[in-house]
């Protein structure tokens, strides 16, 4: 199933794609019915199978005044509101040989925060203290119930759904010091969605292809199987240190195509419209001004 959120009016729904480019809005069917329904995404995360089940039941009996083609649709980041929103650098064996580094013997992470969460087809600022901006098409895995110290082999069944991520950069503020975030934490720098889609959908998040272009070139194109670290050593390590809650996010990482991987670097600039896809997950599109 591929659940939407999106504004309506300045208030936050949800909805289901339940035919090509139609979603049911969900939230707001329940809001005019009086059907009890969790109200937001971050809610239905929570609430457990059984609420998704509901949803799922109810949406293949949407009606047709209850569609909205996606195209009307003032998107929101797929996972609006998430407790953690954690990254993984250096994670694609190719990505980390463009960039000179080293294969990490351990995850690397950094962390972003809600500010940086953006949505489908917004526009992302680009800040005038930095100057060198880059693109980084990511699986996200979002978390679905409350997990700490689960093994890689229990891993898999805490998520709850993937996403379609842009882990965007300022490299040059990135490598000022030794920490990355100041580089990966800007505005708007971690778009996300236009769908999460429920684990269901997603049997093998290791045999997906990673796709971005730049102004319709393709600069990127990879598959999760070139992971050095896959989701599930990633949530289980993750779920060693900290209690993992519904609705956190992971950047997995990127792969090789990066511009700071190239000899002669043309960074992003305003104006550049940005399309990440990951097979299954959907396309984010973003423009930067």
């Amino acid at each position: 199933m591929k659940l939407v959120s999106f504004w309506v009016d300045g208030q936050l729904h949800y909805g289901v794609q339940v035919k090509g480019g139609e979603v049911w809005a969900a939230s707001a069917v329940a809001q005019a019915h009086g059907i009890s329904l969790p109200p937001t995404v971050m809610d239905l995360i929570a609430a457990g199978p059984a609420a998704l089940a509901q949803v799922r039941s109810l949406a293949a009996l949407a009606e047709t005044d209850e569609l909205f083609p996606e195209e009307t649709l003032h998107f929101a980041p797929a996972v609006p509101a998430p407790g953690k929103v954690i990254c993984v650098g250096t994670n694609y064996r190719r990505h980390a040989l463009e960039s000179n580094l080293p294969i990490p013997e351990y995850p690397v992470y950094f962390s972003k925060y809600n500010n940086s969460l953006a949505g489908h087809r917004q526009d992302v600022p680009l800040p005038g203290c930095a100057q060198q901006f880059d693109y980084e098409v990511e699986l996200v895995a979002v978390v679905g119930r409350r997990v700490r110290a689960v093994t890689p082999a229990d891993a898999l069944p805490a998520v709850f759904g993937y996403a379609t991520g842009n882990d965007l950069s300022a490299r040059d503020l990135q490598f000022r010091s030794s920490q990355w975030m100041f580089g990966k934490a800007l505005d708007g720098f971690a778009p996300l969605g236009p769908y999460l889609v429920t684990a269901d959908e997603i049997p093998d998040p290791q045999q997906l292809r990673l796709r971005c272009w730049v102004n319709g070139e393709l600069r990127q194109d990879s598959n999760t199987a070139d992971m050095i670290f896959s989701v599930a050593e990633l949530i289980s390590d993750l779920s060693q240190i900290m209690t993992l809650e519904p609705g956190d996010v992971v950047y997995t990482g990127t792969p090789e195509g990066v511009v700071l991987g190239m000899a002669e670097k043309c960074w992003l600039k305003a104006g550049d419209e940005v399309v990440c896809e990951v097979e299954g997950v959907g396309r984010l599109v973003n423009r930067l001004v």
